[in-house]
């Protein structure tokens, strides 16, 4: 199976998705200021949502316009991502849809609202050229039939306003329901990386199997104690990493997988995009204890699993 670490990873075998994405939650007013900061450090993928509870969408676009007028980037270098956020998930007194309208008008209009705020240029008539590579759920629906109403809702986007589709917090079962009903398959899942959900193996195998991108979030935030283990921190001193860049690294050597990445600091930036070619080019060096090392890891997420009581 493919892993980001080594290979690059595609979308229904066709589009290259980046190792990391540059997740823009709770960056409020500074959301503009940092997407500029990650596309500048090397950040070619972005995750936001139409969810202004959360999200500031609009000065995510704004720093990405601001990128690619000064000719930083171009879009065919860019994977934008964004998602339609439902009621449930919602501020009531800040939302970019009616909410007395049926879920199919409320994911038109969070389309339409995100594709404005993805436009390439600061003129409002851009947006008629703007496209997003991938829409994703932001979580399951109350009912299947309501997820499936959405779903369908942005699958009349694929494949030229909407490249691709996926869905976040979501489990096995509605997954793989989801999946035997789309017409347009999901090609991104977006989930917690922690214990609790014994580090969706099992998502993340059916993910591996339909060649379905895994995309890791809390991915340090929730594992403070493997972070400072042992098995990473033998992997970060023998490639010269920190331990959060080694876990970073160890995590994209599973198949399939790539990573929600939110720091706001710069020299993190740079380290942590660095961190996968410097494992890479270790690994391809010394196959056989890079192969023990990641054994141990494998093994690590699942004790730590049973000892959660998972």
């Amino acid at each position: 199976m493919p892993s980001a670490l080594l290979d690059n990873l595609l979308l229904h075998g066709k589009q290259v998705v980046p190792a990391f994405l540059y997740g823009t939650a709770w960056k409020k007013e500074k959301t503009a200021d940092l997407v500029y900061l990650a596309l500048c450090s090397g950040f070619r993928g972005i995750d936001t949502a139409a969810q202004p509870k959360h999200y500031r969408e609009d000065l995510v676009g704004q720093g990405i316009r601001r990128a690619l007028s000064e000719d930083r980037i171009s879009r065919d270098d860019l994977f934008i991502q964004t998602k339609f956020t439902s009621v449930n998930g919602q501020d009531p007194n800040r939302m970019p849809y009616d909410p007395t309208a049926s879920i199919s008008e409320q994911v038109h209009a969070s389309i339409r609202s995100s594709l404005r705020n993805m436009r390439p240029l600061a003129e409002e008539s851009s947006s008629e050229s703007t496209y997003l590579d991938c829409l994703v759920l932001h979580s399951p629906l109350p009912t299947m039939a309501q997820t499936l109403e959405a779903w369908r809702a942005a699958e009349t986007y694929v494949p030229h306003k909407i490249r691709y589709l996926g869905i976040s917090n979501v489990s096995q079962g509605i997954l793989e329901q989801l999946y035997d009903a789309a017409e347009f398959k999901p090609a991104i899942v977006q989930n917690r990386f922690y214990s609790s959900t014994r580090f969706d193996a099992s998502v993340r195998a059916f993910c591996a199997e339909q060649s379905v991108v895994y995309q890791s979030f809390w991915t340090l935030s929730a594992n403070p104690k493997i972070v400072h283990g042992p098995e990473v921190g033998l992997v970060a001193d023998k490639v010269g990493l920190t331990p959060y860049e080694a876990m970073y690294s160890l995590v994209l050597a599973l198949d399939n997988v790539i990573i929600l990445n939110g720091t706001t600091n710069a020299k993190h930036m740079v380290g942590d995009l660095s961190c996968a070619p410097k494992t890479r080019e270790w690994a391809s060096a010394n196959p056989k204890d890079w192969a023990k090392y990641l054994d141990r890891f494998k093994m690590l997420l699942e004790e730590t699993s049973k000892w959660n009581g998972s």
